[in-house]
């Protein structure tokens, strides 16, 4: 099954001028259609390294949205880079230029070749319509590549799930319950951790120590993830085994 992936584009995110809002407001989309996040990158404005991780995921079946790097300023490398991964020529895409041109008629704007530019994207590209200004984003396979800022590219991701992707809504249903055990040891819980997972297959068994604090005393919350039918059982069985370890747990 293709996995779902992300990468955030900018050195104002690796260099910390700005703080990263793609990344968890993608997993909540994602999350409203019974569809999980499998892995992120974050990659500075190098068009070198972006082009050399584009001809991998390019490579791959996954499913990528790219945030950021699609305008014409000097550190925008992702058109650049997405045509060189993919080995085709950047071309004006007829529709963009349409939406441009729509665009600058609307504001009474005089369009320059620079901005209009914008819409040269890979050779076989299709683009993503931008609710915001009307300046697309493009899709090159299954890569979707959008803006940077959020109050576009967040839509515009949420356009191309319901237009290309419903299918795969709800279509592997994931339920998890979870304890907090406290004052557990992982070293101690891991056998039983294994066990759970060898009698329940399909069964995930996730655990998240917090070291503690003024506030709250040290803890694992140790659960399960899994189908609906399956979750409540294997749950029964790791309650029984933290029992059996002797340790004081709350249901969470």
């Amino acid at each position: 099954m293709k996995g779902i992936g992300a990468i955030v584009i900018g050195d104002e995110i690796t260099r910390g001028k700005r703080p990263d809002k793609h990344f968890p407001k993608l997993i909540e989309i994602l999350a409203a259609r019974g569809l999980v996040l499998d892995w992120t990158l974050y990659i500075g404005d190098d068009r070198e390294r972006l082009t050399e991780t584009l001809r991998r995921t390019l490579a791959s079946e996954d499913i990528v949205f790219s945030f950021g790097g699609i305008g014409n300023t000097p550190d925008d490398h992702t058109r650049q880079a997405a045509a060189a991964a993919a080995g085709v020529e950047l071309v004006l895409h007829p529709d963009a230029e349409r939406e441009i041109r729509a665009r600058f008629a609307e504001l009474k704007f005089e369009l320059t070749d620079m901005q209009l530019a914008l819409g040269n994207f890979p050779r076989g590209s299709r683009i993503i319509p931008n609710p915001f200004n009307r300046i697309p984003g493009f899709t090159l396979g299954q890569h979707h590549f959008v803006p940077g800022f959020p109050q576009m590219a967040w839509p515009m991701v949420e356009w191309v799930l319901d237009s290309f992707y419903s299918w795969r809504f709800h279509a592997h249903p994931s339920d998890e319950a979870a304890l907090l055990v406290w004052k557990g040891s992982e070293g101690a819980l891991i056998p039983l951790m294994r066990r759970v997972e060898a009698e329940f297959s399909g069964v995930k068994v996730f655990s998240l120590p917090f070291l503690g604090s003024k506030e709250v005393q040290r803890h694992i919350e140790l659960g399960v993830r899994g189908l609906p039918d399956q979750v409540p059982a294997a749950m029964a069985a790791l309650r029984h085994g933290v029992e059996e370890l002797g340790y004081a747990y709350d249901e969470k």
